[in-house]
């Protein structure tokens, strides 16, 4: 504003603080995010028991925990929680969490690393675990994991990561020929009730904003790079 640009330079800091607050106090996330969410239903038990669930990484703050010397859950607590629950219902199950780290420079720490003593201390038992920790994002979660296990035709195994990551997640499971079935967990939104809603806390409204918009720019760029053949994929019909 100190340049001879000024009037402009007055435009567009008014419009770059209408745009803040639409993306902080007005549904914008919530109409980003809901159509990610409930793209997959919940997971339906009385199929049967599955052969394997899969947990994506994505809660364990790796740089965090490495200093400290001990696991940081920064996010998405439910992709650690559930899959013990869903262990103590399915005994014969097996476990396998998939993640290492996406620092563009190599780092020793690794998020399998620091996710499997909490998923120990959650109950599972450590021969149960299979650890994946060589991944650097969705793709190769997805990659390495096949190559890990091996998955036979006619098993049956469950994909549990956050329902708005979900659609992206199971698109490039696909794409890799490992058919798994969506658990989703770790909601943003409560549901279609909360399209409308205004936030009165600026900080969730920019997170909520935030994340959908990371997850559509994935979802096109996996679709343009053909790591996917579905713009948003979705269930398949039976």
């Amino acid at each position: 504003m100190a340049t001879r640009f000024a009037s402009f330079g007055r435009k567009l800091a008014v419009t770059t603080l209408v745009l803040w607050a639409l993306t902080a106090f007005s549904p914008l996330g919530n109409f980003l995010l809901y159509p990610l969410e409930s793209r997959f239903p919940p997971w339906d038990p009385s199929r049967g028991a599955p052969d394997g669930i899969i947990v994506l990484g994505g809660s364990v703050d790796v740089d965090l925990s490495a200093a400290h010397h001990t696991p940081v859950v920064a996010n998405a607590a439910d992709r650690l929680i559930v899959p013990a629950e869903l262990a103590r219902r399915y005994p014969n199950a097996r476990i396998v969490f998939t993640g290492g780290t996406a620092n563009l420079l190599p780092t020793s720490g690794r998020e399998a690393d620091y996710s499997a003593p909490i998923l120990e201390n959650s109950g599972i038992a450590k021969e149960r675990l299979i650890l994946e920790r060589e991944s650097r994002n969705t793709y190769e979660n997805a990659m390495f994991t096949k190559q890990l296990v091996a998955p036979k035709p006619g098993q049956r195994w469950l994909l549990v990561t956050s329902a708005f990551h979900m659609p992206r997640s199971m698109g490039i499971f696909r794409k890799a020929g490992f058919e798994v079935e969506a658990y989703p967990v770790d909601w943003r939104m409560g549901g279609r009730d909360e399209l409308f809603s205004f936030s009165n806390n600026g900080a969730s409204g920019l997170i909520r904003t935030d994340v959908a918009v990371r997850e559509w720019i994935g979802l096109v760029a996996y679709r343009l790079m053909g790591r996917s053949d579905d713009l948003l994929p979705g269930p398949v019909k039976d």
